[in-house]
Protein backbone atom coordinates (compact mmCIF):
# COMPACT_ATOMS: atom_id res chain seq x y z
CA UNK A 1 0.00 0.00 0.00
CA UNK A 2 2.82 2.52 0.82
CA UNK A 3 4.37 2.31 -2.58
CA UNK A 4 0.86 2.89 -4.33
CA UNK A 5 0.56 6.37 -2.04
CA UNK A 6 4.41 7.23 -2.55
CA UNK A 7 3.36 6.71 -6.44
CA UNK A 8 0.04 8.55 -5.89
CA UNK A 9 1.93 11.78 -4.54
CA UNK A 10 4.48 11.79 -7.59
CA UNK A 11 1.05 12.10 -10.18
CA UNK A 12 -0.52 14.95 -8.01
CA UNK A 13 2.85 17.15 -8.10
CA UNK A 14 3.13 15.78 -12.20
CA UNK A 15 -0.45 16.82 -12.26
CA UNK A 16 0.38 20.60 -10.85
CA UNK A 17 3.27 20.45 -13.16
CA UNK A 18 1.24 20.55 -16.37
CA UNK A 19 -1.34 22.73 -14.63
CA UNK A 20 1.27 25.27 -14.02
CA UNK A 21 2.41 24.71 -17.46
CA UNK A 22 -1.14 24.85 -19.17
CA UNK A 23 -1.27 27.99 -17.65
CA UNK A 24 2.05 29.65 -19.24
CA UNK A 25 0.59 28.51 -22.73
CA UNK A 26 -2.99 29.36 -22.17
CA UNK A 27 -1.99 32.90 -21.02
CA UNK A 28 1.57 33.51 -23.24
CA UNK A 29 -0.29 36.28 -25.65
CA UNK A 30 -1.84 38.00 -22.26
CA UNK A 31 -0.19 41.24 -22.03
CA UNK A 32 1.67 41.68 -18.66
CA UNK A 33 1.70 38.30 -17.69
CA UNK A 34 4.24 36.50 -15.66
CA UNK A 35 4.53 33.03 -16.53
CA UNK A 36 5.52 30.63 -13.74
CA UNK A 37 7.58 27.65 -12.40
CA UNK A 38 6.12 24.55 -10.06
CA UNK A 39 8.95 23.33 -7.04
CA UNK A 40 8.86 20.49 -5.90
CA UNK A 41 9.80 18.60 -2.53
CA UNK A 42 11.31 15.26 -1.14
CA UNK A 43 8.66 14.05 1.52
CA UNK A 44 10.45 12.56 4.55
CA UNK A 45 12.77 9.71 3.95
CA UNK A 46 12.77 6.01 6.15
CA UNK A 47 16.65 5.06 6.31
CA UNK A 48 16.25 0.86 6.18
CA UNK A 49 20.01 0.29 6.90
CA UNK A 50 22.51 3.23 7.48
CA UNK A 51 25.70 4.17 5.72
CA UNK A 52 28.89 2.40 7.14
CA UNK A 53 26.60 -0.72 9.11
CA UNK A 54 27.93 -3.65 10.30
CA UNK A 55 26.61 -6.66 7.34
CA UNK A 56 28.41 -9.82 8.75
CA UNK A 57 30.17 -11.09 11.27
CA UNK A 58 33.42 -10.65 9.47
CA UNK A 59 33.14 -6.71 10.42
CA UNK A 60 32.44 -5.87 6.66
CA UNK A 61 30.25 -2.44 6.23
CA UNK A 62 27.86 -1.23 3.66
CA UNK A 63 29.13 1.76 1.98
CA UNK A 64 26.14 3.29 1.56
CA UNK A 65 22.95 3.08 3.04
CA UNK A 66 19.29 2.40 1.87
CA UNK A 67 16.76 4.96 1.90
CA UNK A 68 13.02 5.10 0.74
CA UNK A 69 10.98 7.87 0.41
CA UNK A 70 7.83 8.82 1.14
CA UNK A 71 6.90 10.57 -2.21
CA UNK A 72 7.06 14.21 -3.27
CA UNK A 73 4.94 17.18 -2.32
CA UNK A 74 4.32 21.31 -4.20
CA UNK A 75 6.80 23.48 -2.74
CA UNK A 76 5.68 26.57 -4.30
CA UNK A 77 4.32 28.04 -7.43
CA UNK A 78 6.83 30.47 -7.95
CA UNK A 79 6.58 33.82 -10.94
CA UNK A 80 9.38 34.16 -13.50
CA UNK A 81 9.70 38.16 -12.99
CA UNK A 82 11.91 38.31 -16.42
CA UNK A 83 11.28 41.01 -18.96
CA UNK A 84 9.39 40.00 -21.71
CA UNK A 85 9.19 41.45 -25.08
CA UNK A 86 7.77 44.82 -25.92
CA UNK A 87 5.11 45.01 -28.55
CA UNK A 88 4.31 48.03 -30.43
CA UNK A 89 0.58 48.88 -30.49
CA UNK A 90 -1.49 51.26 -32.37
CA UNK A 91 -2.70 52.80 -29.72
CA UNK A 92 -1.49 56.43 -28.12
CA UNK A 93 -1.49 55.50 -24.30
CA UNK A 94 -0.08 52.35 -24.12
CA UNK A 95 2.83 51.96 -22.35
CA UNK A 96 5.59 49.32 -21.35
CA UNK A 97 7.65 49.48 -17.97
CA UNK A 98 11.18 49.18 -19.12
CA UNK A 99 12.67 46.44 -16.08
CA UNK A 100 11.42 45.82 -13.00
CA UNK A 101 8.06 47.74 -11.23
CA UNK A 102 4.39 47.99 -12.15
CA UNK A 103 2.04 50.57 -12.81
CA UNK A 104 -0.09 51.65 -10.15
CA UNK A 105 -4.01 51.62 -10.36
CA UNK A 106 -6.98 52.38 -8.01
CA UNK A 107 -9.11 49.71 -6.85
CA UNK A 108 -12.57 50.04 -6.34
CA UNK A 109 -11.98 49.53 -2.64
CA UNK A 110 -9.97 52.48 -2.52
CA UNK A 111 -6.54 50.21 -2.10
CA UNK A 112 -3.56 49.99 -4.91
CA UNK A 113 -3.53 47.44 -6.92
CA UNK A 114 -0.26 46.56 -9.37
CA UNK A 115 -0.39 45.43 -12.88
CA UNK A 116 2.37 45.12 -15.58
CA UNK A 117 -0.22 45.66 -18.43
CA UNK A 118 0.11 48.82 -20.34
CA UNK A 119 -2.82 49.05 -22.35
CA UNK A 120 -4.75 52.22 -21.15
CA UNK A 121 -7.35 54.59 -22.50
CA UNK A 122 -9.12 57.94 -21.07
CA UNK A 123 -12.39 57.79 -19.43
CA UNK A 124 -15.42 60.66 -19.90
CA UNK A 125 -13.60 63.05 -17.39
CA UNK A 126 -10.02 62.67 -19.27
CA UNK A 127 -8.39 60.86 -16.71
CA UNK A 128 -6.32 57.99 -17.84
CA UNK A 129 -7.52 54.15 -17.25
CA UNK A 130 -6.72 50.96 -17.70
CA UNK A 131 -8.85 47.87 -19.57
CA UNK A 132 -10.65 47.25 -16.05
CA UNK A 133 -11.06 51.39 -15.74
CA UNK A 134 -8.69 51.57 -12.72
CA UNK A 135 -7.61 55.06 -12.50
CA UNK A 136 -3.65 54.86 -13.01
CA UNK A 137 -2.18 56.34 -9.74
CA UNK A 138 -1.18 58.76 -9.81
CA UNK A 139 -3.97 60.31 -11.71
CA UNK A 140 -3.43 61.92 -15.02
CA UNK A 141 -5.69 63.87 -16.51
CA UNK A 142 -5.29 64.59 -20.16
CA UNK A 143 -6.98 67.67 -21.48
CA UNK A 144 -9.51 67.66 -24.14
CA UNK A 145 -7.70 69.87 -26.48
CA UNK A 146 -4.63 67.84 -26.46
CA UNK A 147 -3.20 66.49 -29.38
CA UNK A 148 -0.68 63.74 -28.24
CA UNK A 149 1.42 63.07 -24.94
CA UNK A 150 4.95 62.41 -24.21
CA UNK A 151 6.43 60.82 -21.66
CA UNK A 152 10.20 60.99 -21.06
CA UNK A 153 12.73 58.31 -19.96
CA UNK A 154 11.85 59.34 -16.29
CA UNK A 155 8.32 58.98 -16.70
CA UNK A 156 7.73 62.80 -16.70
CA UNK A 157 4.11 63.31 -19.10
CA UNK A 158 3.55 66.21 -20.98
CA UNK A 159 0.89 66.92 -23.28
CA UNK A 160 0.46 68.63 -27.20
CA UNK A 161 -1.72 71.27 -26.66
CA UNK A 162 -3.75 72.73 -29.43
CA UNK A 163 -1.50 73.19 -32.60
CA UNK A 164 1.88 73.70 -30.41
CA UNK A 165 5.03 71.49 -31.64
CA UNK A 166 6.65 71.07 -28.17
CA UNK A 167 4.62 69.53 -24.72
CA UNK A 168 3.28 72.40 -22.75
CA UNK A 169 3.54 71.92 -18.83
CA UNK A 170 4.57 68.69 -16.61
CA UNK A 171 1.55 67.12 -16.03
CA UNK A 172 2.57 64.64 -13.54
CA UNK A 173 6.28 63.10 -12.34
CA UNK A 174 4.99 59.19 -12.76
CA UNK A 175 8.10 57.95 -12.59
CA UNK A 176 7.09 57.35 -8.35
CA UNK A 177 3.61 55.19 -9.62
CA UNK A 178 5.91 52.64 -11.88
CA UNK A 179 9.20 51.94 -13.23
CA UNK A 180 10.38 53.93 -16.49
CA UNK A 181 9.28 53.87 -19.36
CA UNK A 182 11.74 54.14 -22.69
CA UNK A 183 8.75 54.54 -25.23
CA UNK A 184 7.32 58.15 -26.51
CA UNK A 185 4.18 59.11 -28.53
CA UNK A 186 2.98 62.26 -30.23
Amino acid sequence: MKALYIASTGMAAQERNVETISNNIANMRTTGYKRQRTEFQDLLYQQLRRAGTQTSDAGTTAPVGIEIGSGVKTAATTRIMSQGTPTETDKDLDMSVDGEGFFAVSLPDGTTGYTRDGSFDRDQNGQLVNVNGYAVQPGITIPDNANGIQISADGIVQAYIGNSSTPTGRMVPWSEACATTRRTWS
